[in-house]
């Protein structure tokens, strides 16, 4: 079987040498060339025709973004993960590389002053994404048995069961930032339920990613944070490195944030959040999975289930990976599966919208609740 073939491109002598070393390895890679700058890498690319490729963000001379539009322009299906840093600025670049098309991105481990350790966190978190963009682009189409009838939902009253929805949890992973960003826009300011949402990614970054969909959305996007009692059109985030779950406390709906143990190998996790929709929701809440590696939300899909609740997933075709997702399909629990085109029509379809002075009265009903 032919190994994948990496390029690295990165300024520092030292992060190539160690990026090297620590994928070398694997059996089932090739670290195929190195490179120091832009025009050197697509070079490289046209050259070696390498299966995927890790970006520095920070470049002197030729931006990381300069270089991954270029590769935009010319290599359309290429994978690009982009490795970053963990600062406020690393965050930021990777949100803009991610919307210009790269496929993924790698925080750098911190200084730990031991080289073996960094190579170990480089194997671990680099090569599981390596192999699932690099399976995703080669792809065979997957059968999926007893494919699950996709359900028209009118008035926020589903044709296939009698509960109104009054809450979405949505999950994703690789490639979820670009379908937030295709899909939420789509949704009316006036959808009839909240949106609670799990994104894998670090602490510094799920506060630019919920900043920069509220620039986009009608919907009101934040970071979610413990004490929030949330309400029909809006879209709480967790945020990096915390569990985020939902409480019912009379007739209001509480956010609350723990940085309990990870689940499968993720903090916030997906299982998390969705065990406590299926928990506080049972036959009133949706669930959506979107493009993602891993499995992250099966288990919890199968909770909402459980409770007479409802789960749709992402397509394979338009996923990135259709890891998460298709889990959740290929398992059983998913009532529709639909391309991410066609997701947001499908949520407002199944939740409904209300009129402004509805909305205001379902607020003021939960206000007065609270009291």
């Amino acid at each position: 079987m032919p190994r994948t073939r990496i390029l690295i491109v990165d300024d520092s002598a030292v992060i190539r040498r160690v990026l090297r070393e620590a994928l070398a390895a694997d059996a089932g890679v090739e670290v195929a060339g190195v490179a120091g700058d832009g025009e050197s890498a697509l070079q490289q690319i046209e050259r070696l025709k390498p299966d995927v490729v890790t970006l520095d963000v920070e470049l002197p001379g030729m931006s990381g973004l300069q270089i991954l539009k270029e590769i935009r322009k010319r290599w359309q299906r290429l994978p690009v993960i982009m490795f970053s840093t963990l600062t406020e600025r690393g965050a930021m670049t990777t949100l803009e590389a991610l919307s210009l098309g790269a496929s993924d991105y790698l925080t750098k481990p911190g200084n730990s002053g031991n080289v073996e350790e960094t190579k170990e966190k480089i194997r671990e978190q680099l090569l599981p994404k390596i192999k699932a963009l690099c399976a995703s682009a080669a792809r065979r189409n997957v059968s999926v048995n007893a494919m699950p009838r996709r359900c028209v939902e009118t008035g926020g009253a589903s044709k296939c069961g009698k509960q109104k929805i009054a809450v979405v949890a949505i999950g994703c992973s690789t490639g979820g930032p670009n379908a937030l960003n295709e899909m939420l826009p789509k949704i009316s300011e006036n959808l009839a339920a909240p949106v609670v949402l799990v994104q894998h990614m670090p602490a510094a970054f799920t506060r630019y990613l919920a900043e920069r969909l509220a620039k986009i959305c009608a919907l009101r996007v934040a970071e979610a944070k413990s004490g929030q009692v949330i309400q029909s059109g809006e879209v709480w985030i967790a945020p990096g490195d915390y569990h985020l779950v939902v409480r019912k406390n009379g007739l209001k709906t509480v956010l609350e944030t723990n940085q309990e143990a990870p689940e499968n190998s993720c903090r916030p996790a997906v299982d998390v959040l969705f065990r406590s929709v299926a928990e506080a929701f049972g036959a009133r809440a949706l669930a959506v999975v979107l493009t993602g590696m891993g499995t992250d939300g099966q288990r919890g899909a199968e909770n909402i289930v459980a409770r007479g609740g409802k789960v749709i997933v992402q397509d394979e075709a338009s996923s990135v990976v259709w890891g998460m997702p298709g889990q959740v399909a290929l398992a059983g629990y998913a009532d529709g599966i639909y391309p991410l085109s066609e997701i947001a029509a499908e949520i407002e379809g199944r939740v409904g919208t209300v009129k402004e002075p509805e909305r205001k009265s379902m607020q003021n009903q939960q206000e007065s609740g609270a009291a």
